[in-house]
């Protein structure tokens, strides 16, 4: 058992930065407010994802490169294109995460204001990345991961003895703002497409400390972490059925309401000794979503920034850590008013652009400079196809929507 999960890593990184807002946030809202109606949609998006995601750790692990350096041999402007859209959305995206983990963490321990927890987060996540950076990712993410999934499927196991029977009915939604959700649901899950950048960052990170990191071993590793993700995505949507759904009562738009109302509705039902499994399990969700994407964005942006500068730059990892913290900080001061519109903003970034990431990471792996023998198969490369498709009919039925 120790042996198998020293050789896993990216994957945990993996799973760790995408079962955040969707799962936490879109899942729970999903059951509580369908029941287990929308169980296709999350089953149906994470299949269709899959090739685009996995094609990350396929790639760095077979060429030794990442996927920005295979963008920048389809062209420069591609690789341009992909930085600025990363610039215009990190900032939102860390700050959001970092709201709701902060209000998660001052709802469970009952102190602190939402500054203080803001604060405290990014401080502890800077110092764990400046002391060990993968290393310690590597390390931290595998035991975060699993104690996430045991305290997840116990809290499932113990709300099953407390409800009411549903119906595993499923349901397409036709109301307008039902529609809206189930986009903005199916569009962030398990996580925007982009994240196939980071993974094969990390996956090359993984083989400078196991050198015997290859196609097979990485495709391994990929794969636990998206299983967890989908199954930890159908426990939050069992636990807001089990205990939200017909209850009458609605989430808050607001991060700390949110959390708040997120384990109250547990301790109401199972009873105040309920409250450390659920909020446990809630923070370790966020806090493993806050400290994945506050390494994911800075890596990322560092290696874009060495590639169009065509030089190596030593500090680049730190300048762009210090750079998003110090913006993610100042939309908490000064635009904090305005983070539902820059949530929105950053959401149809991530929409409009998944079908984009989609084809470059499909004709990537299928180049002819691409080592012939980890092209995907023809079932794999249907799926692509088939994926593609449906990600530009959600891009447009997005869009029809607002």
């Amino acid at each position: 058992m120790i042996h198998t999960l020293k050789k896993l890593g990216p994957g945990f990184l993996f799973a760790g930065a995408a079962i955040g807002v969707s799962h936490l946030v879109q899942s729970t809202r999903a059951g509580a407010d369908f029941g287990f109606g929308l169980v296709w949609a999350l089953l149906l998006i994470n299949l269709i994802k899959y090739p685009f995601f996995e094609y990350g750790p396929r790639y760095a692990a077979a060429t030794g490169k990442s996927l920005l350096d295979g963008y920048q041999k389809m062209g420069k402007g591609i690789l341009l294109a992909y930085f600025i859209l990363t610039f215009a959305s990190m900032f939102t995206i860390q700050t959001a995460v970092t709201i709701v983990t902060a209000g998660i963490a001052a709802s469970l321990f009952g102190f602190g204001s939402t500054l203080f927890w803001v604060s405290t987060i990014t401080l502890l996540c800077f110092i764990i990345l400046m002391i060990g950076r993968y290393k310690i990712l590597d390390r931290l993410m595998k035991w975060v991961v699993i104690g996430l999934t045991i305290s997840t499927l116990v809290a499932v196991a113990l709300v099953m003895d407390h409800a009411p029977t549903l119906s595993f009915e499923q349901v397409l939604p036709t109301e307008p703002a039902a529609l809206a959700f189930l986009i903005a649901f199916m569009g962030w899950m398990p996580a925007p497409l982009d994240i196939s950048i980071s993974q094969s960052l990390w996956t090359l990170e993984k083989k400078k400390i196991d050198p015997k990191t290859n196609v097979k071993s990485a495709r391994f590793d990929f794969n636990v972490g998206y299983l967890t993700t989908v199954v930890l995505g159908l426990g939050f949507i069992a636990l807001g059925a089990l205990v939200m759904h017909n209850s009458g009562a609605s989430f808050s738009s607001n991060g700390t309401q949110f959390a708040n109302q997120l384990i109250e509705m547990y301790t109401s039902s199972l009873g105040n000794w309920a409250k450390g499994i659920i909020g446990i399990a809630a923070l370790t969700t966020m806090l493993s979503t806050t400290l994945t994407t506050l390494d994911a964005s800075p890596r990322v942006m560092s290696r874009s920034s060495e590639l169009l500068r065509g030089k190596k730059w030593e500090k680049g990892y730190l300048f762009w850590l210090l750079i998003l913290i110090v913006g993610t900080l100042s939309i908490f001061f000064f635009l904090i008013s305005e983070m539902g519109l820059l949530i929105k903003i950053a959401t149809i970034l991530s929409f409009l652009t998944a079908p984009f990431f989609a084809i470059l990471n499909f004709r990537l792996i299928t180049h002819k400079e691409t080592p012939k023998e980890i092209h995907p198969g023809k079932w794999l490369k249907a799926l692509s196809f088939f994926g593609i498709l449906v990600l530009i009919g959600f891009g447009i039925w997005y869009l029809l929507s607002l």
